[in-house]
């Protein structure tokens, strides 16, 4: 089981990121994860830049192996667009330390340029179409592809790694979980769900990776944590599909006045600082079978999370 850092491009500019992947790095953290947005979820959170560029950047300002959380390759950005930055990303990283990890999307990011929004099912028909062609590509011969959803035309990547890509599949419920068991080198999600990651390894996934994500919210003081959250990150408190289906960060901020400190304080989200806490929740994944889970910290005191996390919760969950 290994710790990492999870950047939020949502959440802070590209310097920014630049800088916490080093704090990570100095911290003990073994591996960086990266969202991949076109809008913040709320004008709150306040950015969103190009993932790309930003993982061009952390291959010479880190030594840690970086994975996209998640790339949405169907929609906004076609999959050959996706396999060139994938490709790129993996050279400029060097020898296994860039995995591409996928999701069907959500309409915040991917209705920008007007096209319809599909449902869910057709998403992950998008997905594992998409995904097939970037492997294709990634193999560096000269592609011709025409399929339901796309067209490649005698397209060929010049500068690809000397070993494939890694590909995880981003999964929330029954018919992505079967997607990824099919198709994923590996299994994403922001749960310790132990029996996904089970069903995940009985339907295929045998010994492939899962990999998981959460946020804390570091402070001093548990209540004022609780306000950060609420005030920042309310969105991830939305019930069922609405996090695919609102298309502005103003919807999801109007969402989110429904959510209450109070469900905040009772999610199991460690707030404050008390390192039992923030243990417990990190090792909820170790006992649920996973790989590594990446950790975001909300929240402006990012110098006194990463010594908290050195001092007190790396070395505990070390042991």
């Amino acid at each position: 089981m290994t710790y990492g850092y999870f950047l939020a491009c949502e959440d802070h500019g590209p310097r920014e990121l630049l800088e916490q992947a080093r704090m990570a790095e100095q911290a003990g953290f073994t591996s960086l994860w990266i969202s991949d947005h076109f809008h913040p979820w709320t004008d709150v959170q306040g950015h969103s830049p190009f993932v790309w560029s930003v993982i061009g950047a952390l291959a010479e300002v880190t030594s840690l192996p970086v994975q996209t959380a998640v790339t949405c390759p169907t929609v906004r950005t076609h999959p050959v667009v996706v396999a060139q930055a994938a490709a790129t990303s993996a050279v400029l990283l060097g020898e296994h330390r860039f995995r591409l990890g996928v999701g069907s999307g959500e309409a915040l990011n991917e209705h920008v340029l007007g096209t319809v929004w599909p449902e869910a099912s057709v998403r992950l028909e998008m997905l594992e179409e998409a995904v097939g062609v970037i492997r294709q590509l990634m193999t560096g011969t000269q592609v011709s592809h025409y399929g339901k959803h796309y067209t490649v035309e005698n397209a060929r990547l010049y500068d690809v790694p000397e070993q494939a890509v890694p590909i995880d599949v981003s999964a929330f419920g029954p018919a992505a979980e079967e997607l990824a068991m099919r198709i994923g080198d590996g299994f994403i999600t922001m749960e310790p769900d132990a029996e996904a990651v089970a069903r995940f390894r009985r339907g295929g996934g045998g010994q492939k990776t899962a990999v998981g994500g959460t946020k804390v919210c570091y402070d001093t003081d548990r209540d004022r944590a609780a306000a950060t959250v609420r005030e920042r990150w309310a969105n991830m408190f939305l019930p069922g599909e609405l996090g695919q289906v609102l298309p502005t960060p103003a919807h999801f901020a109007q969402a989110g006045q429904l959510v209450t400190e109070a469900q905040v304080r009772d999610s199991g989200m460690p707030l404050g600082d008390d390192p039992d806490e923030h243990v417990r929740a990190l090792a909820a994944y170790r006992d649920a079978g996973f790989g590594a889970v990446h950790v975001n910290q909300i929240g402006h005191d990012l110098r006194g999370f990463f010594d908290f996390y050195r001092t007190k919760v790396l070395p505990r969950l070390a042991e």
